[in-house]
């Protein structure tokens, strides 16, 4: 079954936070990481990856933080995916003929597949399930900060 990795969990949940509570002000790392039970210092990395890739803003100063770079339903989970998985090292190693002749190819286009399923789910979708869930706490309409 095809899944997303740790850390690409983390960066879609990143995401859907900062675009549930920035309401006009910045999202900071720390209260990010508390509500996510995580140490600043591992969701540090995938913001910037974040920031690099134009899906988030980073705001400097006291009250800085994190906002949306642009509106949450031109953001899609494949892209925030790609983003995280691409800051990961990749093994350089000889493969066996058996993987890289025919494993690697069939996983491919597996992964080709859901990656074509996760570039249909936005940004803005899983805010309105969080908000139908009851799971956020901002009931804002606005998904966008310029």
């Amino acid at each position: 079954m095809a899944s997303l990795s740790e850390k690409s969990l983390l960066a879609v949940a990143a995401v859907v936070d900062v675009a549930i509570h920035s309401r006009g002000a910045p999202v900071a790392a720390k209260a990010l990481a508390e509500r996510h039970n995580l140490p600043p210092r591992h969701l540090e990395p995938v913001l910037q990856a974040l920031v690099h890739a134009g899906i988030l803003k980073g705001v400097r100063g006291p009250r800085g933080g994190y906002e949306l770079a642009r509106e949450r339903r031109r953001i899609s989970v494949a892209e925030i995916s790609q983003v995280a998985e691409s800051s990961e090292a990749e093994s350089k190693g000889k493969k066996p003929a058996v993987v890289a002749n025919v494993i690697a190819p069939a996983l491919a286009k597996a992964e080709r597949a859901f990656e074509a399923a996760l570039s249909e789910i936005t940004i803005d979708a899983l805010c309105r399930e969080a908000e139908r869930e009851g799971v956020s706490e901002s009931k804002a309409t606005a998904d966008f900060n310029i």
